[in-house]
């Protein structure tokens, strides 16, 4: 009733009806009201960052109890992400309901006006829906390493959130792709098994004697440790090219040491093949002149 006279009487006083005493009551509600209305501001403020300390906690307890039940790192950080903005939403609304904002009619509201938000925002929704086919079908997991096919965007999967999965490519760059797009296209995952084929290819001159050659580079893949004896391993002739005979030094590795162990094998076949004598061709053209 106090609030309905005092708006009344703010009402005449913009308006020029002054009564008598109008003004006076005016000026005596004032401090009162103002002191209100900044103490629900304070609180307020106090209630959202104790609310947002809160949710930090709760985050924090929602980690360990997901890494105690032994969840992927990826599933984790989905989680952790969409629990985050959950919580943020409902803070504020408690805000929004101290101030005496009435929650219900916004919810209504925003109901009602769900078909345009929908439209306005279907990419987003779009790539929340592809982050939850991601948690639940696991193409790929954090950590491992990716070649999306559409745009050939590829790297190490380093988080997968709501809407987006980071990828640190081999040049150590961040890649962010949408989750949509991961969804609903191909991709090549090469760290989906724990083994690794490694193919490297060498090329030896026609006048080279090849099975010297096939030698040399069988007994590299013998001599090396990390190479995987119980899975094939062989060097055969790849191709006969314009300059070279192409062999092909063919086995298998674990996924953690396969880069370091393609690259030293690359090297350490060029320098067996020039140890043994064996002539590494390059593009030539014999010119006969009549």
């Amino acid at each position: 009733m106090e609030n309905k006279e005092f708006v009344e009487g703010l009402t005449e006083l913009t308006e020029g009806n002054l009564k008598p005493g109008v003004i006076e009551a005016f000026l005596e509600e004032l401090p009162s009201k103002a002191l209100n209305l900044g103490m629900k501001v304070l609180l307020c403020v106090v209630l959202f960052l104790v609310g947002v300390k809160v949710i930090q906690l709760l985050r924090k307890m929602l980690q360990k109890s997901m890494q105690r039940a032994g969840a992927e790192e990826g599933v984790r950080s989905f989680v952790d992400s969409f629990v985050k903005a959950a919580l943020y939403v409902l803070l504020i609304f408690m805000m929004l309901s101290w101030f005496g904002v009435d929650t219900a009619s916004i919810v209504a509201l925003v109901g009602s006006a769900g078909v345009a938000i929908g439209l306005a925002i279907q990419g987003s929704l779009s790539n929340l829906a592809g982050g939850v086919l991601i948690m639940l079908l696991k193409p790929f997991k954090v950590g491992d390493f990716i070649k999306e096919d559409t745009h050939g965007n590829m790297g190490t999967v380093t988080e997968i959130q709501i809407f987006y999965t980071k990828l640190s490519t081999i040049d150590n760059q961040v890649v962010i792709l949408p989750n949509g797009s991961l969804a609903n296209t191909s991709l090549t995952n090469a760290s989906g098994n724990k083994e690794r084929r490694m193919d490297v290819q060498v090329g030896i001159s026609y006048g080279a004697d090849l099975k010297k050659a096939k030698e040399v580079l069988l007994s590299l893949l013998e001599e090396n440790e990390k190479v995987l004896k119980e899975r094939e391993y062989r060097v055969f002739v790849e191709e006969l090219a314009e300059s070279a005979v192409v062999l092909n030094m063919r086995c298998y590795f674990a996924q953690e040491v396969f880069w370091e162990e393609k690259w030293r094998m690359t090297e350490e076949a060029k320098l067996a093949l020039d140890k043994a004598g064996v002539e590494i061709a390059y593009p030539q053209m014999d010119v006969h002149m009549r």
